[in-house]
This record gives C-alpha cells, structure tokens and sequence, in this order.
C-alpha cells in the first residue's frame, strides 16, 4: 500500500475532491503528489521527516507568500495549505528543457524573486546564515594537509570576510538552494520551487551560485565568462528595474564564502556535524555530476581568479591559486566540472 493522499475535508471543501492522483519522485524530506482537481491539475507536497519538518514548512508558506508579490510571476501560485499535514497545494507547471544559454533567464527570474521581499518583511524568515569560524579553521587546515603553505595574512583576511558576509546588507528573498531542478522552465517563464530553506539576505550570495558552480545543489556547472557575464548583467538589469535601485556590492566576498563552507560539498541530509574538507585528503565521493574534488577544484579556481586583483583577499587568492595546483598534481585525472546541465 502506498502512502495515502493527505487531502483532508477543508483542502476538499476548498478545492473539491481529487479525481485521481500519481506519486512523484521527490526527496526524502518531502512527499510530492499530482492530483487532478475539478478546476485543474495540481501539486500536493507534504513536508515530512525529522525535527525541522515544521520549520521547513514555515519558511515554504512564508517564502510562497512573499514571491506571490512579483509582477511576472517568479512561483507557483500556492492554491491552499493545511499546516496540521504540513501540506502545501500548488498550480501544477509544465516542464520544458531549458535552452543552452538558460542561465541568463534564470538569473533575470532570481533577480525578480529575490526583489519580492520588503524592508518590513524582516522578520518573515530567519537570517541567510554565512560561513563561521570553524569553515576558516577547517579550510586552513586542509590546506595543511594538502601541504600548503599559509601566510598569517590569510587567516586574519578570512577571518575579516566571515564579519563582512555577517553584516552584509540586504533583505533580498533568498531561495536558500536555487539548483537546477528546482527552476521550472515554462511556456510562461522560469517558476522556482522548494522553499523549504528560504532566507532574508543579500541577493549576491544566490547570484555567485552560477560563477562558483551551485555549491548547494547535485547538478554543478562551469559557464563560460560571457554567458556568466550576460547572466549577472541580466539580474543587474532585472533588480533595477524591480526595485529601482542599483545592486550593491560585487561577488567577490560571496565566492569566497562558498569556497570556504565543506558542508557545501554534500546534500544537506549529510549537513552539520561533519568535517567534509578533512575528508578531501583522503577520500573522493561522487553527488550528482561531479564529485567534491572536483567541486572544490572548480571553486578554487573561480575564487583565485576572483581574487587576484583584491586588496583585502590576496592573500587567499595565492592560497586557492596553489591549492587547486596541488589537488590538480596530486590527482591528475580528474576532470573539470560540466560545462552545461544534464
């Protein structure tokens, strides 16, 4: 017997009874079903499995909420909640094969989700939290291990750029994992989904995903520099025209941050708790396209490129520049990140 539909007499008397439905495929976390309602085809997610469960859905609603705000729609529209079940019903979207260049769209819809938050909304959803001390402690540390050297400067530079991505400024609606897969590429436009992580931060953190190859998601990619330049030109572009105002600060400090974070070369069941960059010295392991040497081979270059020009992160420009040389002589087959998305 499978999993009963969890569509209770107020989804009913709201939005009359299913006609049928079909299990999707989803996370653990998540139960995903498409159920044929007598206005339309929808979906219905339920947010189950361990403590956070009632979190996770809380930033969902609050998140589907806020994004309901954009002009272009940017969501789903959110069609009823049960939170007793943790249920959330949702306009049912097609899925279209995204085209070569899709990260320009998909960074100008960004742009459009993350204006739909307030300064008034502070509060809605919890803080975009950035890397810590012990993300320092353990990139040093790594870097020790793969033998090479590190200057006093640099942990005095990281240790400055943990306080700057603290205090950075901004109350942008942040997806929390922007990955493909959970872009939706319609006939109508780019719809994101699975807010389950959603924040309140500054825009830039999401828009370093495309340079620093999506460190929170199983699909990795590497634009080339002109289809990433066309992509954060378009959410420049698309942010001024939301909010009217200019988007402040560059993506220097934002890579970095994510080059730093070991919990970012795991998925998130797999979170807090463990070491990821002490594994790196003696284990190699796969998730979703590419692995995590390679993922960290990936941002060290993206970061030592980023970097090389820059007064406060030099020295780490040097550090990533001759760590990634050293994983690339250490093990020399491995391969580049992909260039396009499966």
């Amino acid at each position: 017997m499978g999993t009963p539909l969890p569509f209770g007499d107020e989804l009913r008397a709201e939005l009359g009874v299913p006609k049928g439905s079909l299990r999707l495929s989803s996370s653990p976390r998540s139960r995903v079903w498409r159920v044929e309602l007598p206005a339309s085809t929808a979906v219905v997610k339920q947010l189950v499995g361990g403590p956070d469960a009632d979190e996770r859905y809380a930033r969902e609603v609050a998140a589907l909420r806020l994004a309901s705000r954009a002009g272009i729609p940017v969501v789903p529209a959110l069609l009823a909640t049960d939170p007793g079940e943790r249920v959330l019903v949702l306009e049912h979207l097609e899925h279209q094969r995204p085209a070569g260049d899709w990260i320009v769209d998909y960074a100008a819809a960004l742009a459009r989700l993350h204006a739909t938050a307030r300064p008034d909304d502070v509060g809605a959803l919890p803080r975009w939290q950035g890397p810590n001390q012990a993300d320092i402690q353990s990139f040093l540390r790594l870097a020790g291990a793969l033998e090479v050297p590190v200057t006093p400067a640099v942990s005095g530079e990281l240790d400055d750029l943990v306080a700057r991505l603290d205090q950075a400024p901004g109350h942008a609606l942040l997806h929390g994992d922007p990955c493909p897969g959970n872009d939706l590429h319609t006939a109508t436009g780019i719809r994101f989904i699975d807010f389950e992580q959603a924040s309140l931060g500054s825009g830039l953190m999401e828009l370093a995903y495309l340079r620093i190859g999506f460190p929170t998601c199983w699909c990795v990619t590497s634009a080339s520099e002109l289809l990433l330049e066309r992509a954060e030109n378009a959410y420049r572009e698309e942010w001024r025209t939301a909010t009217g105002s200019d988007v402040r600060g560059g993506l220097v400090d934002a890579c970095a941050g994510w080059l730093i974070r070991g919990d970012a070369l795991v998925q998130r069941a797999h979170r807090e708790g463990t070491d990821h960059l002490a594994r790196i010295p003696h284990q190699d392991w796969t998730w979703g396209t590419a692995t995590a040497r390679q993922r960290l081979v990936h941002r060290l270059g993206v970061v030592g490129r980023m970097t090389a020009d820059d007064t406060s992160l030099g020295g780490l420009s040097s550090l990533s520049t001759a760590m990634r040389r050293q994983m690339l002589a250490r093990w020399p087959t491995l391969q580049p990140v992909p260039a396009e998305r499966p």
